[in-house]
């Protein structure tokens, strides 16, 4: 039998059953989804002049782009409709600062999520040995939720303006040629961003995913549990005033019933007396 059928044979993998170590399974795969849609993307659009002087016509121009999205650099040559004179330009924007952002969490969220699991998977009893573990552990989280949160708004942002950018219509504002009214421009090709607003998404998920995943880490802290001790047991305050009102009733009986024999025990006497007395009965005759 190989190792990993011994392991699987032995219960090994059952932490993967429990929230703490599935959730962090969940966030390797959408950690790998986010990078992989973003840090992998190359895309391009291709416009076309159509010139009154058909030779300087040119039908297919190709505009390359990819990650980081430093569109400033994409560089291209378009024809001016001027004779055989071609004017080069650039797209406007950078957002590499936001895209690389986010492709660094996403990798540091890999990396960590791969090794949380595997310490969950086969160093468990080590783990919970003491506090440190679970307390590192969910300090990390918290950061990695901040780090999630604010990295994938960043880059909603930044891929809003590289679809402006790279939006036909506004690149074809850039030309000289376009501005005459004889000459003819149009887009043949716009650039498909399906891949980059899968990026977007899979970055909100992360989010929602690592900060659910902060109550799980922090009831393996020792904060949960000092805090549990100190709790009030329901059933021992039910036990507790149940106890304290029978002692009251308890009281109050036995306080009644001595005071109502003591408010007895003088009319019993009286009555005795003025009972027990001999009665004297003088015949007038």
């Amino acid at each position: 039998m190989d190792p990993v059928s011994q392991l699987a044979s032995a219960g090994t993998f059952r932490a993967l059953k429990e929230p703490l170590a599935f959730l962090r399974a969940l966030e390797l795969l959408f950690a790998i989804f986010a990078f992989a849609t973003c840090g992998g993307y190359s895309g391009g659009l291709r416009l076309s002049v159509d010139c009154v002087n058909k030779t300087d016509s040119d039908l297919s121009i190709d505009i390359a782009f990819a990650y980081p999205f430093r569109l400033h650099q994409v560089a291209f040559e378009v024809p001016t409709c001027e004779g055989k004179e071609r004017e080069k330009l650039a797209l406007t924007g950078d957002s590499s600062s936001s895209a690389e952002f986010f492709v660094t969490v996403a990798v540091f969220a890999f990396l960590y999520s791969l090794a949380a699991t595997v310490v969950y998977i086969f160093y468990q009893n080590k783990y919970r040995e003491n506090n440190r573990g679970p307390l590192i552990d969910f300090i990390v989280t918290v950061v990695f939720s901040f780090l999630w949160l604010v990295g994938s708004s960043a880059w909603a942002k930044g891929l809003s303006d590289v679809k402006v950018a790279t939006d036909p219509k506004e690149v074809l504002l850039l030309m000289s040629a376009c501005k005459q009214p004889s000459n003819k421009c149009m887009a043949i090709h716009s650039p498909v961003m399906s891949s980059l607003n899968t990026s977007v998404v899979f970055g909100f998920l992360n989010f929602i995913l690592w900060a659910g995943n902060i109550w799980f880490v922090f009831k393996e802290t020792g904060w949960h549990s000092s805090g549990q001790r100190y709790l009030p047991d329901p059933m021992e305050k039910h036990s507790s005033s149940y106890n304290q009102g029978r002692y009251h009733q308890d009281s109050y009986g036995s306080g009644g019933g001595y005071s109502q024999q003591e408010s007895l025990g003088p009319a019993s006497d009286e009555f005795g007396q003025q009972s027990g007395g001999p009665a004297s009965f003088t015949n007038p005759i």
